[in-house]
């Protein structure tokens, strides 16, 4: 990696251009960490940018205490090392930072923390990508801009960058403490609260049973349908029954047999206010995206009224809210389990080609990780850790190919106008 800048009166470097001799992944959450191992193994170098202070940042501020992963840890486990024996099948989120942090340091990762990407732009006269960051320098009140030059650009922002708020009327007007559910950390700072919980997704549903768990009473949202399924059945994770019976069966069947699975074992939740799709879980997951809930208890606080299913909102008021219904409740506190949403096109990425409107790939699973030009994405899948991981090995394959064919380092371009060459 070579860098060149530019000096202030004072010395200091204001501004620099740094030649990546490999990929730039931007973003270091679990997906950028995957394809960082993928390509060391490949032999690879690259360059990760994290606008965070630390890996997985999602993970380490935006999650609540008693968060576990969802799925057994088998599914949820990154390229080329697995989780510990010891970790529980289900990790709970500080285990689950802790393998993360492992990971890291096991393939020698070390992201540039505090590098917030301003624009990333195919430059087709050098063949390169020019990926301007912004950074503060340390101790400093300077402010640095970086451009880096490389051939290929690894987006890995993943899906979950920017909290979704929906707008509602009156809720500037509410005189409650009103959070999203990534600043959400414990029950146990309302209890003895009446709260309105959001959103009825694995989140909401979580959140609504911590805060009972806590003495506190909540009152969850469910305005659309959303499949619940158990977490398990029989001592078996029902994922994992899922992937085994589609080997065998197809889709519409084995979405039957779940169905049935779940009316057996959780009853007829629909007379509780909650109201299952028309489309069949997994179909539903494959073709929009949307993950059936597994259930871990609130289904049962549920039916015993511990945790009331209200219907969608209309408005608030500076003490309650009023429901689609016309039922009126005083409450203290919302909890917007709304979700989260990807932040990279509209923002810093100048390209239109490779990503939609909703800021996902246009191309579907399985080919969403490759784009043009050295343009490659990953975490983009809407499945999870196990989409993240298929992206990245796929995507350190197919720079690593390029790379042993050519067995050298590039010859470094001069650039037009610059003054320097790299």
């Amino acid at each position: 990696m070579a860098i060149f800048g530019t000096c202030d009166k004072n010395g200091s470097a204001t501004r620099r251009s740094v030649w990546v001799n490999g990929p730039v992944i931007v973003g270091a959450g679990p997906s950028g960490l995957a394809v960082g191992a993928c390509l060391r193994a490949q032999g690879v170098p690259f360059v990760i940018m994290e606008r965070a202070d630390c890996i997985a940042s999602l993970w380490q501020s935006r999650t609540y205490d008693r968060l576990k992963l969802h799925l057994p840890k088998q599914f949820c486990q990154l390229p080329r090392l697995p989780f510990p024996d010891h970790f529980p099948e289900y990790p709970s989120r500080k285990q689950f930072i802790e393998y993360l942090e492992s990971y890291a340091n096991h393939f020698d990762i070390n992201p540039k923390f505090n590098e917030c990407v301003q624009s990333a732009k195919y430059d087709p006269t050098l063949g390169l990508w020019r990926v301007i960051t912004g950074s503060s320098a340390c101790g400093a009140v300077l402010f640095e801009e970086v451009e880096y030059l490389c051939r290929w650009l690894v987006v890995a922002t993943g899906e979950n960058a920017e909290r979704v708020v929906p707008e509602i009327e009156g809720l500037n007007e509410f005189k409650g403490e009103v959070i999203h559910a990534y600043e959400y950390k414990t029950g146990e700072n309302f209890k003895g609260q009446k709260v309105l919980v959001v959103g009825c997704g694995n989140s909401g549903m979580e959140i609504s049973l911590d805060l009972f768990n806590h003495n506190a009473a909540p009152s969850m949202v469910c305005r659309s349908s959303v499949h619940v399924l158990p977490r398990e059945i029989c001592g078996k994770s029902t994922f994992e029954l899922a992937m085994i019976m589609m080997r065998w069966l197809p889709l519409w069947l084995v979405d039957k047999i779940f169905l049935a699975l779940a009316w057996l074992i959780l009853g007829n939740i629909a007379q509780y206010g909650i109201k299952r799709p028309a489309m069949g879980p997994l179909e539903l997951k494959n073709k929009k995206g949307k993950t059936p809930v597994l259930d871990v208890g609130a289904v049962a606080k549920i039916k015993s009224g511990d945790i009331q299913v209200v219907p969608g909102v209309k408005r608030f008021s500076t003490r309650g809210v009023e429901l689609v219904n016309g039922e009126k409740l005083e409450i203290n506190a919302v909890v917007f389990a709304t979700g989260y949403r990807s932040t990279l096109p509209i923002y810093w990425l100048k390209e239109r080609e490779f990503f939609n409107e909703n800021r996902f790939p246009k191309v579907p699973f399985p080919n969403a990780w490759k784009g043009q030009s050295g343009l490659y994405a990953v975490g983009f899948t809407r499945r999870g850790l196990a989409g993240a991981s298929y992206d990245a090995i796929k995507i350190a394959e197919d720079i690593g190919k390029v790379w042993k064919d050519e067995m050298m380092i590039p010859t470094i371009p001069r650039l037009r106008g610059s003054g320097f060459s790299l």
